[in-house]
């Protein structure tokens, strides 16, 4: 089975029945592992309780059957389990060649894999198999994570506008994973359920709200894809100072890079950047205090430089995430490379 994004929520339910192996990829990670948690709730309210066992794509390369071995074995106390397994790739490959091998079905196994696409030798393995689902996430947009918002606030007992659904979004960083939490703060703090919905304002979205991107990491995604190379050495040091998460700042980079890329292959054939911009501002597909930032950025960053930028941030993070211990150093210098090289 195959499933997107927009068709995941509708196959959940029966994936979940039918299939004993998730494969979730592409390059919102945040998506994929969003989707994975739901799922995962989603077999235990059908199977009952499961105690979750974590397995890493690296040790599963050095020892393939040991996913098979995992995923065939009874816990201590006769519980029932799900695998959960992170990776890069195909690093898990043979091990889940060597899963599907055994006729005996297994637990269920839900994989994210980082910096894979449903083309992977994996997702191809998996693809036509009734027993396994392959689902791929993409960046996502202001309006589908503010619909997504929405969507989760109902169940939570929240009644949400639209402007505050996507103040929302925009707060998490287009991060559902991130959003999914806020909801459930804000239904504790306003003692919301769905037999009893409050309304959302902004007075208890500023009590308990994470803070904002904008407050965070953009100034420091618009100073380097900006390639404001005399900014650079403040906005450093404001990261070392508010100790930003080097991953986080990397994946707001990521999400930049990709809105960047699906607005050049709009853009296509057209000559006026300020005409194009202002048409998806009307689309609710740029927010308006970016549109400055965006049409700098559009114009340095183009083509198969574009392309690059894109690869070069997935190589970066699949550094930052096999060498954490040097993360801050590591962070650092890809920022001042990325800064140069849009100066240019």
């Amino acid at each position: 089975m195959k499933a997107t994004q927009k068709t995941f929520a509708g196959q959940m339910m029966r994936a979940a029945a039918e299939a004993s192996v998730f494969y979730f990829c592409g390059p919102d990670e945040a998506g994929a592992s969003d989707a994975a948690a739901r799922l995962a709730a989603c077999i235990i309210a059908s199977q009952g309780p499961s105690e979750r066992v974590e397995l890493a794509g690296a040790d599963l390369r050095r020892d393939p059957v040991r996913l098979a071995d995992e995923a065939r074995s009874v816990s201590l106390f006769g519980d029932k389990r799900q695998i959960h397994v992170r990776c890069a790739g195909d690093e898990a490959h043979d091990a889940i060649e060597a899963l599907l091998a055994s006729p005996v079905r297994g637990w269920p196994v839900i994989i994210i894999a980082t910096s894979a696409t449903d083309k992977s030798r994996t997702a191809k393995l998996l693809a036509d198999r009734p027993d396994a689902l392959v689902a791929m996430f993409h960046p996502p947009d202001t309006r589908s994570v503010t619909a997504a918002v929405r969507e989760m606030a109902g169940p939570a007992g929240l009644r949400l506008s639209d402007d505050m659904a996507e103040r929302i979004a925009r707060a998490a960083a287009l991060d559902t994973r991130m959003a999914r939490s806020e909801i459930e703060k804000l239904a504790l703090f306003l003692d919301a359920s769905p037999e009893t919905p409050r309304t959302v304002d902004s007075s208890a979205l500023d009590a308990i709200g994470a803070v904002s991107e904008d407050d965070s990491f953009m100034p420091l995604v618009n100073c380097v894809l900006g390639g404001d190379t005399a900014r650079l050495g403040s906005e450093l040091a404001r990261m070392h100072e508010l100790e930003l998460n080097p991953v986080g700042v990397l994946l707001a980079l990521e999400r930049r890079a990709a809105q960047l890329a699906q607005l050049a292959g709009r853009m296509r054939g057209r000559g006026d950047l300020n005409a194009f911009l202002e048409q998806e501002m009307a689309a609710r597909r740029v927010f308006f205090r970016d549109k400055a930032d965006l049409a700098q950025q559009l114009k340095r960053w183009r083509g198969r430089k574009l392309g690059r930028l894109v690869e070069r941030l997935m190589a970066a993070h699949r550094s930052l995430l096999s060498d954490n211990r040097n993360s801050e150093i590591l962070i650092s210098q890809e920022l001042a490379q990325l800064t140069r090289a849009a100066s240019r």
